[in-house]
Protein backbone atom coordinates (compact mmCIF):
# COMPACT_ATOMS: atom_id res chain seq x y z
CA UNK A 1 0.00 0.00 0.00
CA UNK A 2 1.74 3.19 -0.60
CA UNK A 3 1.40 6.04 1.56
CA UNK A 4 1.24 9.76 1.28
CA UNK A 5 0.58 12.77 3.18
CA UNK A 6 -0.74 16.05 2.10
CA UNK A 7 -0.70 20.09 3.60
CA UNK A 8 -2.70 22.99 3.09
CA UNK A 9 -3.20 25.99 4.26
CA UNK A 10 -6.05 28.32 4.05
CA UNK A 11 -5.13 31.66 1.62
CA UNK A 12 -8.92 33.32 3.04
CA UNK A 13 -8.25 32.53 6.85
CA UNK A 14 -6.53 31.20 9.18
CA UNK A 15 -6.43 27.29 8.63
CA UNK A 16 -4.73 24.25 8.11
CA UNK A 17 -5.42 20.68 7.25
CA UNK A 18 -2.99 17.51 7.17
CA UNK A 19 -4.41 14.02 5.07
CA UNK A 20 -2.62 10.96 5.21
CA UNK A 21 -3.34 9.15 1.70
CA UNK A 22 -3.25 4.98 1.58
CA UNK A 23 -3.92 3.38 -1.69
CA UNK A 24 -4.27 -0.01 -1.98
CA UNK A 25 -5.16 -2.62 -4.40
CA UNK A 26 -8.43 -2.71 -2.44
CA UNK A 27 -9.69 1.11 -2.45
CA UNK A 28 -8.04 4.20 -0.84
CA UNK A 29 -8.22 5.24 2.48
CA UNK A 30 -7.86 9.06 3.84
CA UNK A 31 -7.72 10.73 7.34
CA UNK A 32 -7.39 14.13 7.85
CA UNK A 33 -7.95 17.14 10.59
CA UNK A 34 -8.30 20.49 9.53
CA UNK A 35 -8.16 23.45 12.34
CA UNK A 36 -9.51 26.59 11.19
CA UNK A 37 -10.49 29.79 12.71
CA UNK A 38 -13.74 30.30 10.80
CA UNK A 39 -17.00 30.41 12.26
CA UNK A 40 -15.42 30.77 15.84
CA UNK A 41 -12.85 27.88 14.96
CA UNK A 42 -13.24 24.32 14.93
CA UNK A 43 -11.61 21.31 14.89
CA UNK A 44 -12.63 18.85 12.04
CA UNK A 45 -11.23 15.03 11.36
CA UNK A 46 -11.94 13.61 8.34
CA UNK A 47 -12.31 10.07 7.21
CA UNK A 48 -12.73 8.44 3.58
CA UNK A 49 -13.45 5.24 1.87
CA UNK A 50 -13.02 5.41 -1.95
CA UNK A 51 -12.71 2.50 -4.35
CA UNK A 52 -10.18 1.88 -7.06
CA UNK A 53 -11.96 4.06 -9.37
CA UNK A 54 -11.37 6.88 -6.75
CA UNK A 55 -15.21 6.96 -6.18
CA UNK A 56 -16.45 7.98 -2.31
CA UNK A 57 -18.43 5.24 -0.57
CA UNK A 58 -17.99 6.64 2.77
CA UNK A 59 -17.16 10.09 4.68
CA UNK A 60 -17.27 10.62 8.40
CA UNK A 61 -16.81 13.63 10.07
CA UNK A 62 -15.99 14.74 13.57
CA UNK A 63 -16.46 18.52 14.41
CA UNK A 64 -15.36 19.96 17.28
CA UNK A 65 -15.87 23.48 18.62
CA UNK A 66 -17.35 25.99 20.86
CA UNK A 67 -20.81 24.44 21.11
CA UNK A 68 -19.03 20.42 21.99
CA UNK A 69 -18.52 17.49 19.47
CA UNK A 70 -20.77 16.53 16.38
CA UNK A 71 -20.52 13.82 13.77
CA UNK A 72 -22.03 13.11 10.26
CA UNK A 73 -21.53 9.42 8.46
CA UNK A 74 -22.02 9.72 4.56
CA UNK A 75 -22.24 6.73 3.05
CA UNK A 76 -22.97 5.75 -0.65
CA UNK A 77 -26.07 3.56 -1.10
CA UNK A 78 -27.58 1.83 -4.34
CA UNK A 79 -29.21 4.61 -5.94
CA UNK A 80 -27.61 7.75 -3.43
CA UNK A 81 -26.35 8.24 -0.24
CA UNK A 82 -27.67 7.37 3.42
CA UNK A 83 -26.76 10.43 5.74
CA UNK A 84 -26.27 9.28 9.83
CA UNK A 85 -28.20 5.85 8.21
CA UNK A 86 -30.83 7.74 6.85
CA UNK A 87 -31.54 7.54 3.14
CA UNK A 88 -31.87 10.67 1.36
CA UNK A 89 -33.93 10.94 -1.33
CA UNK A 90 -32.66 14.47 -1.87
CA UNK A 91 -29.29 13.21 -3.02
CA UNK A 92 -30.10 10.78 -5.24
CA UNK A 93 -27.88 11.02 -8.40
CA UNK A 94 -25.34 12.77 -6.90
CA UNK A 95 -22.40 11.59 -8.01
CA UNK A 96 -19.50 12.48 -5.30
CA UNK A 97 -19.52 14.53 -1.68
CA UNK A 98 -17.53 17.28 -1.19
CA UNK A 99 -16.84 18.95 2.31
CA UNK A 100 -16.71 22.75 2.29
CA UNK A 101 -12.89 23.04 4.20
CA UNK A 102 -10.60 20.65 2.61
CA UNK A 103 -9.36 20.32 -0.97
CA UNK A 104 -8.94 16.85 -1.26
CA UNK A 105 -13.11 16.57 -2.61
CA UNK A 106 -11.87 17.76 -5.64
CA UNK A 107 -9.29 15.15 -6.67
CA UNK A 108 -11.88 11.98 -7.39
CA UNK A 109 -13.99 14.55 -9.93
CA UNK A 110 -10.30 15.37 -11.66
CA UNK A 111 -9.55 12.24 -12.02
CA UNK A 112 -12.61 11.98 -14.10
CA UNK A 113 -12.35 14.64 -16.31
CA UNK A 114 -10.59 13.87 -19.74
CA UNK A 115 -6.70 15.34 -20.60
CA UNK A 116 -8.21 17.02 -23.54
CA UNK A 117 -7.93 20.90 -23.41
CA UNK A 118 -11.51 22.46 -23.17
CA UNK A 119 -13.55 19.47 -22.07
CA UNK A 120 -15.88 19.71 -18.94
CA UNK A 121 -17.26 17.59 -16.26
CA UNK A 122 -20.32 18.29 -14.94
CA UNK A 123 -21.82 16.86 -11.49
CA UNK A 124 -24.40 17.09 -8.90
CA UNK A 125 -22.61 16.54 -4.98
CA UNK A 126 -23.81 15.72 -1.81
CA UNK A 127 -21.99 19.14 -0.46
CA UNK A 128 -21.23 18.65 3.50
CA UNK A 129 -21.06 22.07 5.06
CA UNK A 130 -18.19 20.97 7.71
CA UNK A 131 -18.32 23.76 10.74
CA UNK A 132 -22.33 23.04 10.24
CA UNK A 133 -22.88 19.46 9.62
CA UNK A 134 -25.35 19.63 7.46
CA UNK A 135 -26.02 18.19 3.60
CA UNK A 136 -27.07 19.75 0.67
CA UNK A 137 -27.45 18.66 -2.83
CA UNK A 138 -25.15 21.34 -5.74
CA UNK A 139 -23.75 20.92 -8.79
CA UNK A 140 -20.29 21.84 -9.92
CA UNK A 141 -17.92 21.57 -13.12
CA UNK A 142 -14.71 21.32 -13.67
CA UNK A 143 -13.23 22.49 -17.08
CA UNK A 144 -10.06 21.11 -18.25
CA UNK A 145 -7.67 23.93 -19.18
CA UNK A 146 -3.97 22.07 -19.55
CA UNK A 147 -2.23 19.22 -18.14
CA UNK A 148 -2.07 20.20 -14.26
CA UNK A 149 -4.57 23.35 -14.73
CA UNK A 150 -8.58 22.66 -14.29
CA UNK A 151 -11.37 25.41 -13.87
CA UNK A 152 -13.74 25.07 -11.11
CA UNK A 153 -17.12 26.39 -12.00
CA UNK A 154 -20.11 26.08 -9.01
CA UNK A 155 -23.49 25.60 -10.80
CA UNK A 156 -25.12 25.05 -7.18
CA UNK A 157 -24.90 26.63 -3.68
CA UNK A 158 -22.40 28.72 -4.37
CA UNK A 159 -22.98 29.78 -7.79
CA UNK A 160 -20.91 32.32 -9.32
CA UNK A 161 -18.24 31.10 -7.69
CA UNK A 162 -15.10 29.98 -10.25
CA UNK A 163 -11.58 29.68 -9.28
CA UNK A 164 -8.24 28.11 -10.77
CA UNK A 165 -6.87 25.01 -9.53
CA UNK A 166 -3.64 23.59 -10.15
CA UNK A 167 -3.23 19.82 -9.66
CA UNK A 168 -0.24 17.74 -9.63
CA UNK A 169 0.01 14.80 -11.88
CA UNK A 170 -2.06 12.13 -9.30
CA UNK A 171 -5.25 15.18 -9.55
CA UNK A 172 -4.29 16.44 -5.91
CA UNK A 173 -4.74 20.25 -5.55
CA UNK A 174 -1.23 22.26 -5.29
CA UNK A 175 -3.10 25.15 -5.20
CA UNK A 176 -6.86 26.61 -5.51
CA UNK A 177 -7.12 30.20 -6.38
CA UNK A 178 -8.86 31.84 -3.43
CA UNK A 179 -9.11 28.95 -1.02
CA UNK A 180 -6.02 26.61 -0.43
CA UNK A 181 -2.43 26.36 -1.25
CA UNK A 182 -0.22 22.85 -0.05
CA UNK A 183 2.48 23.50 1.78
CA UNK A 184 5.47 21.27 2.45
CA UNK A 185 6.61 21.25 6.29
CA UNK A 186 10.06 22.13 7.11
CA UNK A 187 12.35 19.65 8.04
Amino acid sequence: MAKSEFFWRRTDLHGLERLELSVGIGGIEASATTVCLEAGGFRLDHRWRLDTEWRVQSAVVERWNANGHGILRLERSASGWRVDGEARADLDGAEEPDLSVTPFCNTPPIRRLPQTVGARYTLDTAFIDGPALTVARSRQQYVRQGPRHVRYVDLGLSSGFEADLVVDADGMVISYEHLFERVTPSS
